[in-house]
């Protein structure tokens, strides 16, 4: 699957869940699409190719689309998280209760001052030369890089070496993988997404600035 269906299930799934929650038990493509902006003949086509039960007329059972949904995102496992770097922003990643509402369990933090980390997450924190045995012991496929720039490399070279498959990186530069040679088989298959804050903001206040000079040309 490409990243934009991928997107949109999880949008799917997201708003189903709210759905269920507001006591509906049927929902409709043309309510799916107005939601989340495409077209319903999108909604049905996605659905349709993952062979996802409901039709035009009759719409969808919301509670059979999130069970099939979970399925299909892999969320019927359960989706448990490692975190290196317990700083600021780290330690509001503990602590995002939305993670637990979308099935997500961060399982520990890892740093190299444990004993200075707030505990008030309730998430166990080990000192950064225990990841690799933690990983390995709990056989975790994701983690997290929340560590300042200088040490984003080294702790990419770490998630990789300790078996981590795929990684959200919030360290402000760019992280890619490592051509080293005791690191190339096993980075095989990793995964890296990249999340600059500070880019998306630029990016967005540039949008902002063009359509404010495009509609004072106009009037």
């Amino acid at each position: 699957m490409n990243k934009d269906l991928i997107l949109r299930l999880s949008k799917y799934k997201r708003l189903l869940s709210k759905l269920k929650a507001l006591g509906l038990e049927r929902v409709f493509s043309n309510n799916l699409g107005d939601a989340i902006g495409v077209a319903p003949s999108l909604v049905r086509k996605d659905f349709s190719m993952l062979s996802l039960p409901g039709n035009k007329r009759g719409g969808y059972d919301i509670n059979l689309l999130i069970e099939k949904l979970d399925i299909v995102l892999g969320r019927d496992k359960p989706q448990e998280v490692i975190l290196a770097g317990c700083g600021r922003i780290g330690t509001a990643l503990m602590q995002y209760e939305e993670f637990r509402n979308e099935g997500i369990k961060i399982i520990a933090g890892f740093d190299i001052a444990p004993e200075n980390v707030s505990k008030t997450s309730g998430v166990p924190i080990y000192h950064i030369k225990d990841m690799k045995e933690f990983v390995n012991k709990n056989d975790t496929k994701v983690g997290i890089i929340s560590v300042p720039d200088s040490a984003a490399a080294s702790t990419l070279d770490l998630m990789i070496e300790s078996g981590i498959k795929g990684i959200l990186n919030f360290a402000t530069i760019e992280l890619r993988i490592n051509n080293k040679d005791d690191l190339r088989s096993k980075a095989n298959g990793c995964t890296i997404h990249n999340i600059n804050i500070c880019l998306e903001l630029e990016h967005l206040f540039y949008q902002v600035n063009v359509l404010n000079e495009t509609t004072t040309e106009e009037n």
